[in-house]
C-alpha cells in the first residue's frame, strides 16, 4: 500500500467513525470558500494533519487520545497564502519570516528568493528551497527568472539562464518560475527567456509575471502571449481589467510601500468583474510591518476597508491562490482530502487569528507560537558577499561635468514617486562648481552612487536622485537594492557617503544612516547582505533606526528604506541606476547623468 493510499484510508476510516481523529475542532462557523456561504455549528475531524470530515457532528470521530478544540461559535478560516513575495524584503531568514507570519494566520507562501539568486545565483536558490522545506507551514519556492533582471544594463553576482531552471524545476519544493521582469526581452522573444518559460511548460509548472509598464498595446499582448499567468505590477483598474481579460491572475499587492489594492479592487466592486481571477499578495513586507501590522490578515482588512465583501477577500488569498498554482487538492479550503490549515477567528471584518492550525497541529494560540522552529546553520561563504576593492574616500563620490564654472547643466535625476515602485525622470538644471555637481539641499537634489560589491572591482556610478527630501547633511546605503543587490549610498555629503560605504562593507552588509560623520541608524544583515538570522522584531527594531535617520535627515517618506531598495531596479521605469550607469527604463538604454558627459 502507498503512503497516498495509507492517508485515503485513514480519512475514510476516520469519515466513517471506524477509527479515531487526531485532531477535532468542534462548533464553529465554516467558511466555505468554495461555496461562498458560511455555514454555522460545524465540526472539522483531522487525521495525519488531513482533515477527514467536516459536518454538524464529529462525535463519532473522537477517542481517548483526540485532541478537542471548542470553536465556540467562532469563525473556521481556511489558512491564508500569499501568492507573490519575496522573504529578504523582510530583512530576515525563511524561518524568522514563517515565525512572525505563521502566528498571524500565513499558513502558505510564494517565495521567489530572486534577491539571494543575485547575489550567489542557483546556490543561494537552493539555500532557501532547503529551508522553506523545514517549515511548519507551507513554504513554495519559484525559481527566479531574470538574473540578471535586464541582461547588459546590470552586473550581477551570479546568473541564472534555461539550464539551471530546468534543474531547478526537478527539485521538491519548486512551485514554479518566478516573476518575469525582463518583459521587453518576452515581447521581443529573446531566446534566453522563451527558453526558461519552455522550460517551465514542460515541468507543467506555473510561469509568474512581471510587466511593469502602463502600456497596454501591443507589447502587452506580446507579453502575455509569451505566457506569464499572473501579474502584480497593475497600479490601475485597467491594468486589473486588462490582464484578467486576457487570461492572467491580477494580483493586487498591498506590501509595506506597495499600495496597488485601492485603484484595482475597484474593478470588482465598480465593474463587478469575476473575483476568482483576482488573488491578494503582499509582494515586498518589511520586517516592522510585519511585526507591527501583520502580513496577509493585514491585507485582508485592508482589502475589506476598500469595499470587498470579506468571503470574496478571503476566497483571493485562499482558493483562487491554491486554484493558480495547482494546489487545490491539498489547500486553499476547508474540506476533506486537503491540508487541515485552519484559522479561529471572532471577527472576519477585523480579521485577526486566535488560533492557527497549520498541518494539522496547533501551532499558534493568541499570537504565540506552540511548537519549535527548525534551526538552519548558514555556510561561511553566505555571509561574506560583501567584496570591497578598497576602502572609499570622498574623491569617489565626486560628479564631475565639463561645464565652466558657474554656469548650468542640464541633469538626468531620478525622481521618486512615494508608495510606488516606478520612479520619474526628471530633467533639471544644476550648478558646475569648479568641475563637478554637488547636491543641493534647497531643491531636494542628493548625489546616489551604485558601489560594485560582488567582484571588488572598486566602481562607483554617481547620479542625482530628488525627493528623498533631506534637510541635513548625511549619507544613507543599503546592500538591498533591487535587483543585483550591490551597494547603494545616497546623500548631501561625499565624505558621509564614504564613511556609509565603509561601514557597510565592515559590518557584511545592511542599511546605515550617516549624519555629521557618525552611525546614527544600522540594520546588519550579514546573509548575503540581505537578511539577519535574528528574530524579525529584533530586525524591526534595528531597521527603524535607519527609518528615524531618515527623519533625522529630513525625509518624509513612507518606508523611505524599501525607496532607496529601487533605485538600481532596472526594470521599472522610468529611470534607475546601475553599475554600468544611468538607465532609462522606457528605452531599455543608457543616458547620460549631465548631458556635457559623454
Amino acid at each position: 500500500m502507498t503512503s497516498s493510499t495509507k492517508l485515503t484510508a485513514a480519512l475514510v476510516d476516520v469519515a466513517m467513525g471506524r477509527t479515531h481523529a487526531d485532531l477535532v475542532i468542534r462548533g464553529g462557523k465554516w467558511v466555505s470558500v468554495q461555496s461562498g456561504e458560511i455555514v454555522p455549528n460545524i465540526d472539522i475531524a483531522v487525521v495525519q494533519g488531513h482533515i477527514a470530515y467536516v459536518g454538524r457532528d464529529a462525535s463519532h470521530t473522537i477517542g481517548k487520545k483526540t485532541k478537542v478544540v471548542e470553536a465556540k461559535g467562532r469563525y473556521l478560516v481556511p489558512g491564508l497564502l500569499d501568492g507573490h513575495m519575496h522573504v529578504e524584503s523582510g530583512m530576515v531568514t525563511v524561518t524568522e519570516f514563517v515565525r512572525a507570519v505563521a502566528v498571524r494566520g500565513t499558513t502558505g507562501m510564494f517565495i521567489d528568493p530572486h534577491e539571494i539568486a543575485n547575489v550567489f545565483g542557483l546556490k543561494g536558490v537552493k539555500l532557501m528551497v532547503d529551508e522553506a522545506l523545514k517549515q511548519p507551514i507551507h513554504v513554495w519556492v519559484q525559481m527566479p527568472s531574470c538574473v540578471p533582471s535586464a541582461p547588459g544594463l546590470e552586473t550581477p553576482g551570479s546568473s541564472i539562464g534555461p539550464k539551471e531552471v530546468a534543474e531547478a524545476m526537478q527539485w521538491k519544493g519548486i512551485i514554479g518560475l518566478g516573476e518575469m521582469m525582463n518583459f521587453p526581452g518576452v515581447f521581443m522573444s529573446d531566446k534566453k527567456m522563451l527558453d526558461e518559460m519552455s522550460a517551465t511548460h514542460a515541468a507543467g509548472k506555473v510561469i509568474g509575471g512581471h510587466y511593469a509598464s502602463p502600456d497596454l498595446g501591443l507589447p502587452f499582448h506580446g507579453y502575455v502571449a509569451g505566457g506569464a499567468e499572473d501579474d502584480h505590477e497593475g497600479t490601475r483598474m485597467e491594468d486589473a481589467i486588462a490582464r484578467v481579460r486576457q487570461g492572467m491572475k491580477a494580483m493586487l499587492r498591498y506590501g509595506s510601500s506597495w499600495f496597488d489594492v485601492a485603484a484595482q479592487v475597484k474593478a470588482i466592486t465598480e465593474k463587478k468583474l469575476d473575483s476568482r481571477r483576482f488573488l491578494l499578495v503582499t509582494d515586498d513586507s518589511h520586517a516592522a510591518t510585519l511585526t507591527e501590522e501583520g502580513h496577509m490578515d493585514r491585507v485582508l482588512r485592508h482589502a475589506v476597508s476598500e469595499g470587498l465583501n470579506p468571503m470574496t477577500a478571503i476566497q483571493m488569498m485562499t482558493i483562487n491562490t491554491a486554484e493558480h498554482f495547482g494546489l487545490t487538492k491539498e489547500m486553499g479550503m476547508i474540506a476533506p482530502g486537503r491540508w487541515a490549515d485552519i484559522l479561529l477567528v471572532e471577527d472576519l471584518m477585523n480579521f485577526k487569528a486566535d488560533m492557527v492550525i497549520a498541518k494539522g497541529q496547533v501551532i499558534a494560540e493568541k499570537g504565540e507560537w506552540q511548537v519549535k522552529l527548525p534551526s538552519t546553520k548558514y555556510p561561511q561563504w553566505v555571509t561574506k558577499s560583501v567584496k570591497m576593492k578598497r576602502k572609499l574616500t570622498a574623491a569617489d563620490f565626486v560628479l564631475r561635468t565639463r561645464a565652466a564654472h558657474g554656469s548650468e547643466v542640464e541633469a538626468h535625476v531620478i525622481g521618486v514617486i512615494e508608495n510606488q515602485a516606478p520612479t520619474r525622470h526628471l530633467k533639471m538644471k544644476v550648478k558646475a562648481e569648479d568641475g563637478e555637481v554637488q547636491a543641493d539641499i534647497k531643491r531636494d537634489i542628493a548625489k546616489i552612487a551604485l558601489v560594485e560589491r560582488h567582484r571588488a572591482t572598486g566602481k562607483v556610478m554617481v547620479g542625482l536622485v530628488s525627493g528623498f527630501g533631506f534637510t541635513r547633511k548625511c549619507a544613507i546605503g543599503s546592500t538591498v537594492a533591487h535587483d543585483s543587490h550591490h551597494m547603494i549610498v545616497v546623500g548631501n555629503d561625499d565624505e558621509s557617503m564614504a564613511i556609509a560605504a565603509n561601514e557597510l562593507a565592515k559590518c557584511g552588509g545592511g542599511q546605515i544612516v550617516i549624519m555629521d560623520g557618525k552611525v546614527i541608524g544600522l540594520v546588519d544583515l550579514q546573509i548575503a547582505g540581505l537578511m539577519s538570522n535574528e528574530r524579525a522584531d529584533v530586525v524591526a527594531k534595528k531597521a527603524a533606526t535607519v527609518l528615524e535617520g531618515f527623519k533625522m535627515c529630513g525625509s518624509e517618506l513612507n518606508n523611505p528604506n524599501m525607496q532607496l531598495s529601487l533605485m538600481a531596479l532596472v526594470v521599472i521605469p522610468e529611470l534607475r541606476i546601475s553599475d554600468k550607469g544611468l538607465v532609462d527604463v522606457t528605452q531599455f538604454d543608457f543616458i547620460p547623468v549631465l548631458e556635457d558627459q559623454e
